[in-house]
Protein backbone atom coordinates (compact mmCIF):
# COMPACT_ATOMS: atom_id res chain seq x y z
CA UNK A 1 0.00 0.00 0.00
CA UNK A 2 1.40 3.39 -1.00
CA UNK A 3 0.59 6.67 0.74
CA UNK A 4 1.50 9.89 -1.06
CA UNK A 5 2.95 12.68 1.08
CA UNK A 6 3.91 15.81 -0.83
CA UNK A 7 6.46 14.62 -3.43
CA UNK A 8 7.35 11.33 -1.71
CA UNK A 9 5.82 7.88 -1.39
CA UNK A 10 5.46 5.97 1.86
CA UNK A 11 5.10 2.20 1.68
CA UNK A 12 3.01 0.17 4.12
CA UNK A 13 3.01 -3.61 4.46
CA UNK A 14 0.18 -5.76 5.83
CA UNK A 15 -0.73 -9.43 5.51
CA UNK A 16 -4.51 -9.19 5.73
CA UNK A 17 -7.03 -6.78 4.25
CA UNK A 18 -7.32 -3.58 6.25
CA UNK A 19 -10.54 -3.47 8.30
CA UNK A 20 -11.53 0.11 9.15
CA UNK A 21 -13.77 -1.11 11.97
CA UNK A 22 -10.80 -2.59 13.88
CA UNK A 23 -8.21 -1.01 16.10
CA UNK A 24 -4.73 -0.93 14.61
CA UNK A 25 -1.13 -1.45 15.64
CA UNK A 26 1.42 0.38 13.51
CA UNK A 27 5.01 -0.92 13.50
CA UNK A 28 8.21 1.06 12.85
CA UNK A 29 11.46 -0.77 12.03
CA UNK A 30 15.00 0.15 13.05
CA UNK A 31 17.79 1.83 11.09
CA UNK A 32 18.72 -0.18 7.96
CA UNK A 33 15.56 -2.26 8.36
CA UNK A 34 12.22 -2.26 6.57
CA UNK A 35 8.55 -2.98 7.13
CA UNK A 36 9.24 -6.59 6.10
CA UNK A 37 11.10 -7.08 9.39
CA UNK A 38 7.73 -7.33 11.13
CA UNK A 39 5.88 -9.73 8.83
CA UNK A 40 6.77 -12.85 10.82
CA UNK A 41 5.50 -11.15 13.98
CA UNK A 42 2.17 -10.10 12.43
CA UNK A 43 0.68 -13.56 12.20
CA UNK A 44 0.44 -14.10 15.95
CA UNK A 45 -0.39 -10.60 17.12
CA UNK A 46 -3.87 -10.06 18.63
CA UNK A 47 -6.48 -10.61 15.88
CA UNK A 48 -8.56 -7.68 17.12
CA UNK A 49 -6.00 -5.36 15.56
CA UNK A 50 -5.03 -4.45 12.02
CA UNK A 51 -1.28 -5.08 11.79
CA UNK A 52 0.51 -2.54 9.61
CA UNK A 53 4.21 -1.73 9.17
CA UNK A 54 5.62 1.42 7.62
CA UNK A 55 8.80 1.69 5.60
CA UNK A 56 10.22 4.80 7.24
CA UNK A 57 11.51 7.55 4.96
CA UNK A 58 14.76 6.47 3.30
CA UNK A 59 14.12 2.77 3.88
CA UNK A 60 12.55 -0.16 2.08
CA UNK A 61 10.10 0.77 -0.67
CA UNK A 62 9.48 4.30 0.61
CA UNK A 63 11.13 7.23 -1.12
CA UNK A 64 14.72 8.30 -0.38
CA UNK A 65 14.68 12.01 -1.21
CA UNK A 66 17.91 13.99 -1.42
CA UNK A 67 16.58 16.73 0.87
CA UNK A 68 17.41 16.06 4.52
CA UNK A 69 14.31 18.07 5.49
CA UNK A 70 12.09 15.04 4.84
CA UNK A 71 14.02 13.06 7.47
CA UNK A 72 13.74 15.65 10.24
CA UNK A 73 11.51 14.97 13.29
CA UNK A 74 8.72 17.38 12.31
CA UNK A 75 8.49 16.05 8.77
CA UNK A 76 8.33 12.45 9.99
CA UNK A 77 5.45 13.42 12.29
CA UNK A 78 3.63 14.91 9.29
CA UNK A 79 4.28 11.82 7.19
CA UNK A 80 2.88 9.49 9.84
CA UNK A 81 -0.10 11.78 10.40
CA UNK A 82 -0.83 11.48 6.66
CA UNK A 83 -0.90 7.69 7.10
CA UNK A 84 -3.35 8.08 9.99
CA UNK A 85 -5.59 10.38 7.97
CA UNK A 86 -5.57 8.35 4.76
CA UNK A 87 -6.31 5.07 6.57
CA UNK A 88 -8.62 6.72 9.11
CA UNK A 89 -6.81 4.90 11.88
CA UNK A 90 -8.47 4.75 15.27
CA UNK A 91 -7.63 3.19 18.62
CA UNK A 92 -4.07 2.92 17.37
CA UNK A 93 -1.05 1.51 19.19
CA UNK A 94 2.45 2.37 17.97
CA UNK A 95 5.26 -0.19 18.23
CA UNK A 96 8.78 0.90 17.33
CA UNK A 97 12.14 -0.83 17.45
CA UNK A 98 15.37 1.12 18.13
CA UNK A 99 15.29 4.07 15.68
CA UNK A 100 11.65 3.21 15.02
CA UNK A 101 11.04 3.50 18.75
CA UNK A 102 12.41 7.04 18.66
CA UNK A 103 10.16 7.79 15.68
CA UNK A 104 7.16 6.42 17.60
CA UNK A 105 8.04 8.44 20.68
CA UNK A 106 8.50 11.58 18.59
CA UNK A 107 5.04 11.10 17.07
CA UNK A 108 3.39 10.27 20.39
CA UNK A 109 4.67 13.47 21.94
CA UNK A 110 3.63 15.56 18.94
CA UNK A 111 0.20 13.96 18.41
CA UNK A 112 -0.82 12.35 21.73
CA UNK A 113 -4.54 12.42 20.92
CA UNK A 114 -4.08 10.11 17.93
CA UNK A 115 -2.74 7.09 19.81
CA UNK A 116 -3.93 4.89 22.64
CA UNK A 117 -0.71 3.15 23.63
CA UNK A 118 3.00 2.95 22.92
CA UNK A 119 5.40 0.00 22.70
CA UNK A 120 9.09 0.88 22.59
CA UNK A 121 11.59 -1.91 21.90
CA UNK A 122 15.24 -1.14 22.68
CA UNK A 123 14.64 2.59 22.24
CA UNK A 124 15.83 5.76 23.94
CA UNK A 125 14.72 9.36 24.49
CA UNK A 126 17.95 10.81 23.08
CA UNK A 127 20.91 12.42 24.81
CA UNK A 128 20.36 14.88 27.64
CA UNK A 129 24.07 15.65 27.89
CA UNK A 130 25.15 18.12 25.20
CA UNK A 131 28.69 16.76 24.96
CA UNK A 132 27.41 13.21 24.46
CA UNK A 133 24.99 14.46 21.82
CA UNK A 134 27.76 16.22 19.92
CA UNK A 135 29.97 13.13 20.07
CA UNK A 136 27.14 11.01 18.66
CA UNK A 137 26.34 13.62 16.00
CA UNK A 138 29.96 13.44 14.82
CA UNK A 139 29.80 9.63 14.79
CA UNK A 140 26.54 9.70 12.78
CA UNK A 141 28.06 12.07 10.22
CA UNK A 142 31.13 9.85 9.86
CA UNK A 143 28.83 6.87 9.39
CA UNK A 144 26.77 8.73 6.77
CA UNK A 145 29.97 9.57 4.89
CA UNK A 146 31.07 5.92 5.06
CA UNK A 147 27.74 4.88 3.55
CA UNK A 148 28.16 7.34 0.69
CA UNK A 149 31.74 6.28 -0.06
CA UNK A 150 31.42 2.51 0.20
CA UNK A 151 29.17 -0.23 -1.08
CA UNK A 152 25.98 -0.99 0.84
CA UNK A 153 27.18 -4.57 1.12
CA UNK A 154 30.30 -3.42 2.98
CA UNK A 155 28.25 -1.09 5.17
CA UNK A 156 25.69 -3.78 6.05
CA UNK A 157 28.49 -6.16 7.05
CA UNK A 158 30.13 -3.47 9.19
CA UNK A 159 26.83 -2.40 10.77
CA UNK A 160 25.81 -5.89 11.85
CA UNK A 161 29.32 -6.62 13.14
CA UNK A 162 28.90 -4.08 15.97
CA UNK A 163 28.99 -5.40 19.51
CA UNK A 164 25.41 -4.11 19.93
CA UNK A 165 24.31 -6.89 17.58
CA UNK A 166 26.74 -9.50 18.87
CA UNK A 167 23.90 -11.77 20.03
CA UNK A 168 22.78 -12.16 16.40
CA UNK A 169 25.75 -14.46 15.96
CA UNK A 170 23.54 -17.20 17.40
CA UNK A 171 21.99 -17.45 13.93
CA UNK A 172 23.32 -19.55 11.06
CA UNK A 173 25.70 -18.05 8.51
CA UNK A 174 22.96 -18.35 5.89
CA UNK A 175 20.51 -16.32 7.98
CA UNK A 176 23.13 -13.67 8.73
CA UNK A 177 23.92 -13.49 5.01
CA UNK A 178 20.23 -12.90 4.23
CA UNK A 179 20.09 -10.16 6.87
CA UNK A 180 23.06 -8.39 5.31
CA UNK A 181 21.52 -8.73 1.86
CA UNK A 182 18.20 -7.25 3.03
CA UNK A 183 19.95 -4.24 4.54
CA UNK A 184 22.00 -3.74 1.40
CA UNK A 185 18.75 -3.29 -0.57
CA UNK A 186 18.28 0.13 1.00
CA UNK A 187 19.36 3.40 -0.59
CA UNK A 188 22.67 5.09 0.19
CA UNK A 189 20.94 8.47 0.13
CA UNK A 190 18.13 7.23 2.36
CA UNK A 191 20.39 5.75 5.02
CA UNK A 192 22.85 8.66 5.06
CA UNK A 193 20.05 11.22 5.31
CA UNK A 194 18.30 9.21 8.02
CA UNK A 195 21.39 9.66 10.16
CA UNK A 196 21.66 13.36 9.33
CA UNK A 197 17.97 14.07 9.89
CA UNK A 198 17.04 11.74 12.74
CA UNK A 199 20.22 10.19 14.14
CA UNK A 200 20.46 10.01 17.92
CA UNK A 201 22.93 12.89 17.81
CA UNK A 202 20.56 15.30 16.04
CA UNK A 203 17.14 14.30 17.39
CA UNK A 204 15.75 16.37 20.27
CA UNK A 205 16.06 15.09 23.82
CA UNK A 206 12.58 13.87 24.75
CA UNK A 207 13.24 12.91 28.37
CA UNK A 208 11.81 16.07 29.92
CA UNK A 209 8.56 15.69 27.96
CA UNK A 210 7.74 12.09 28.83
CA UNK A 211 5.69 13.10 31.85
CA UNK A 212 3.14 14.58 29.41
CA UNK A 213 2.33 11.17 27.91
CA UNK A 214 -0.73 9.92 29.78
CA UNK A 215 -1.18 6.81 27.64
CA UNK A 216 0.01 3.32 28.66
CA UNK A 217 3.63 2.73 27.65
CA UNK A 218 5.35 -0.66 27.38
CA UNK A 219 9.14 -0.83 27.25
CA UNK A 220 10.84 -4.02 26.00
CA UNK A 221 14.56 -4.74 26.10
CA UNK A 222 16.82 -7.77 25.94
CA UNK A 223 18.58 -8.96 29.07
CA UNK A 224 21.78 -9.45 27.05
CA UNK A 225 21.68 -5.79 25.98
CA UNK A 226 22.94 -4.18 29.19
CA UNK A 227 23.11 -0.65 27.79
CA UNK A 228 19.51 -0.36 26.61
CA UNK A 229 18.13 -2.29 29.56
CA UNK A 230 19.72 0.25 31.89
CA UNK A 231 18.51 3.14 29.71
CA UNK A 232 14.96 1.83 29.84
CA UNK A 233 15.03 1.15 33.58
CA UNK A 234 15.67 4.86 33.96
CA UNK A 235 13.24 5.79 31.18
CA UNK A 236 10.39 3.92 32.89
CA UNK A 237 10.51 6.35 35.81
CA UNK A 238 9.90 9.33 33.51
CA UNK A 239 6.54 8.12 32.16
CA UNK A 240 3.34 8.48 34.21
CA UNK A 241 2.27 4.93 33.27
CA UNK A 242 4.97 2.61 31.96
CA UNK A 243 5.97 -1.02 32.39
CA UNK A 244 9.32 -2.51 31.44
CA UNK A 245 9.71 -6.12 30.29
CA UNK A 246 13.18 -7.64 30.01
CA UNK A 247 13.46 -10.69 27.75
CA UNK A 248 16.40 -12.29 29.49
CA UNK A 249 17.72 -14.40 26.59
CA UNK A 250 17.59 -11.67 23.92
CA UNK A 251 19.96 -8.91 22.88
CA UNK A 252 19.10 -5.60 21.20
CA UNK A 253 16.68 -6.97 18.58
CA UNK A 254 14.27 -8.87 20.80
CA UNK A 255 11.57 -9.47 18.16
CA UNK A 256 14.10 -11.18 15.90
CA UNK A 257 16.03 -13.09 18.56
CA UNK A 258 13.11 -14.20 20.73
CA UNK A 259 9.97 -13.75 18.59
CA UNK A 260 7.73 -16.00 20.68
CA UNK A 261 8.54 -14.18 23.93
CA UNK A 262 8.25 -10.80 22.19
CA UNK A 263 4.82 -11.66 20.79
CA UNK A 264 3.61 -12.95 24.17
CA UNK A 265 4.73 -9.70 25.82
CA UNK A 266 3.08 -7.51 23.17
CA UNK A 267 -0.19 -9.46 23.24
CA UNK A 268 -0.30 -9.21 27.01
CA UNK A 269 -0.02 -5.42 26.69
CA UNK A 270 -2.63 -5.29 23.91
CA UNK A 271 -5.13 -7.25 25.99
CA UNK A 272 -5.85 -4.12 28.04
CA UNK A 273 -7.25 -2.29 24.99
Amino acid sequence: MIIQYESIKLNLEHLTEFDASKKSILFFHGFTGSANDWLNVFQKIDRRFNKIALDLIGHGKSSSPSSVNFYMPDSQVNQIEKVFNDLRLKGTILCGYSMGGRVALNFALAKPDLIKGLILESASAGFKNGKERETRKKFDEELATFIENNSLEDFAAMWLDQELFGTLRRFSNDKLKRMREERAKNSKTGLANSLRGFGTGVMPYFGSDLVKLKIPVFLITGGLDDKFTQVNQSLKKSFPSAKHKVLTTAGHNTHLEEPKKFIEAVNSFLSRF
